[in-house]
């Protein structure tokens, strides 16, 4: 590792906030490896794959499709100079693609074409790209709150988009194959290219919607490698029972928390004494996805420990948790995983008994500001803001001020304006 990048400045890069990790990874990067832009592209993070820092030219229009043809391009674990089309333009870029299957992509500044010591940026880029995998798995609820939400809304804007864009290319295709245009060919010619941009149109929709929704079985793929590589040095016999390759699409998050939910269940069951097996199920139906795990052993399970990792995951998706241990008989954990937010109708009655300036205190708690700068938006000290913080949580009946952002990005309120 250059010493440039000490592991103090390294540290800063994967300790802060998720969502401006580009923008960190760049600064440690500039003096090594000069370059205009930066990005990460991971899948691990259903709202934002893209984290993008530089030039607003390139950084502005990158998209999804370009990242995943230059990542087709790169071997896990290897790296490349190429020319690809970055931002809409074709440029050269260095690319290095983690094992675990993240992909950093640098567009070098003019005077730098070659790639400078490809071998220590992917040693370096490993250790953050771990480190994101860490920090989604181990997501706080506002993370997953807000990660649902953008998913969502990606999710729907890409449907509506292509839905209009091919209404006109078919409206074009008829027009042009109308026996009323005299010239033959060049309606043929026509014809020809509106046809390949309509494929184009929705290959490029369903590419996109694939980062958003992911077949059950094919997470639940993803999930027995992962169990399977995390209880390698066990003895313990598993059983999978895959989900039917036939039901819906699982969306991103929820096929992410279940992979992760369901990880978290199989390392606390081989935590008990002489585990010899181990039976993990998901189901589905149109409403939810059901995660089963089980076993017939001492009934050692540590319940009060594994409800503690699950439950703050389960509150901001809106999940059901059950965990049951029977001395002597065994121990079972099955959690309900619903496809689509529940209206809290609760949780709205309970944002009702808070005062105005709780609101507006909650509102900005959500946005992600701290003490001193809601003290200097509201015109108040920061004891007072501590005071409504205390008074909000109690009303909530939560424990952090995340579970209070959750709730308060559930309602929408996070996005009104103060009264």
């Amino acid at each position: 590792m250059p010493e440039s990048a000490d592991l103090t400045a390294l540290r800063d890069v994967v300790e802060g906030p998720l969502a401006e990790i580009a923008g960190r990874f760049s600064r440690l990067l500039a003096e090594d490896w000069p370059h205009q832009a930066l990005v990460i592209f991971t899948l691990e993070c259903t709202g934002r794959p893209r984290k993008v820092t530089g030039a607003k030219e390139i950084a502005d229009k990158v998209a999804i499709r370009e990242l995943e043809a230059i990542k087709s391009l790169v071997e896990p674990g290897g790296h490349l100079t190429l020319t690809a089309t970055l931002g809409g333009a074709a440029r050269t870029v260095w690319a290095v693609r983690d094992p675990g299957g993240t992909l950093l992509v640098l567009v070098p500044r003019p005077s730098r074409k070659r790639f400078p010591r490809p071998g220590p940026l992917a040693e370096i880029f490993g250790i953050v790209a771990t480190s994101i995998r860490q920090q989604v798995t181990q997501a706080s609820p506002d993370y997953l709150a807000e990660s649902r939400a953008a998913s969502s809304e990606r999710a729907r804007t890409i449907v509506e988009m292509a839905a209009a864009h091919e209404t006109a290319l078919v409206t074009i295709l008829s027009a042009l194959r109308s026996t009323r245009l005299d010239d033959h060919r060049a309606r043929l010619v026509a014809t020809d290219s509106a046809s390949a941009a309509l494929v184009a149109l929705r290959s490029a929709h369903e590419t996109d919607l694939a980062l958003s929704e992911e077949p059950a079985h094919t997470a639940f793929g993803r999930l027995r490698r992962e169990v399977r590589q995390v209880t390698r040095h066990h003895g313990a016999e598993i059983e999978f029972v895959a989900p039917s390759k036939d039901g819906r699409p699982l969306p991103g998050e929820v096929a992410h928390a279940a992979r992760a939910m369901t990880c978290t269940a199989v390392l606390a069951f081989t935590a008990q004494p002489e585990l010899t097996r181990l039976r993990v199920a998901w189901t589905s139906d149109e409403t939810a996805l059901r995660l089963d795990i089980r076993d017939q052993e001492s009934g050692e399970l540590d319940v009060a420990g594994l409800r503690l990792q699950l439950d703050g995951r389960a509150k901001t998706l809106g999940a059901t948790v059950e965990v049951d241990a029977v001395p002597g008989w065994g121990s079972r954990v099955t959690v309900d995983l619903p496809f689509e937010p529940k209206s809290d109708r609760a949780g709205e009655a309970v944002l009702a008994d808070l005062n105005r300036r709780e609101l507006e205190v909650l509102r900005l708690v959500a946005r992600g500001q701290r003490n001193k700068a809601i003290a200097a938006a509201l015109g108040i000290t920061e004891s007072t803001v501590k005071f409504h913080v205390a008074g909000v949580l109690r009303k909530l009946d939560v424990g952090s001020r995340g579970e209070a952002a959750a709730l308060a990005l559930t309602a929408g309120i996070a996005a009104e304006h103060s009264a």
